[in-house]
């Protein structure tokens, strides 16, 4: 068999998806870039299972093409979860801890926040149940108490 010593070496994703897995790696403290793919799959099928609409579609255009089609390759559940049973829902199917999980949430959700723009974040999080603010980095705002006169 011949073969070109010369030739780089096949990569297996996009260097864009590479860029994410390294942003999550060092942001998750992760010891190795499977473990940071592991959570960023984990973290976006369910958010896949969560976010709908045009906030689903642009999200998924802001993304690297591996992380996209993880993102719409889920169906949207019928009844969104709140961010800590968001949390819940994806610790029990991979026996991970909770604490784990909220790690592992908030590392691949920084580097979502990364690649969209802050107006996409905050439409993302005004369709989605209270508890992702934290989730993502931001302040969990609630509205304001109405005015006495």
């Amino acid at each position: 068999m011949i073969s070109d010593r010369h030739a780089p070496p096949r990569r297996p994703y996009g260097t864009a998806y590479e860029q994410m897995l390294e942003k999550v790696r060092y942001e998750g403290a992760y010891p190795t870039r499977e473990r940071a793919d592991e959570a960023v799959r984990l973290v976006l099928a369910g958010l896949g299972r969560q976010l709908t609409g045009e906030e689903r579609v642009d999200l998924a255009g802001c993304l690297p093409v591996e992380a996209a089609r993880v993102l719409t390759a889920q169906i949207p559940d019928i009844q969104p979860l709140t961010g800590w049973d968001f949390v819940e829902d994806l610790a029990a199917g991979t026996g991970a801890s909770l604490a784990t999980t909220r790690w592992d949430a908030g590392s691949v959700f920084s580097a979502v926040a990364a690649y969209a723009r802050p107006v996409l974040i905050t439409r993302i999080l005004r369709q989605l149940p209270t508890g992702y603010a934290l989730l993502f980095g931001r302040a969990e705002l609630a509205p304001a108490a109405p005015a006495n006169r």
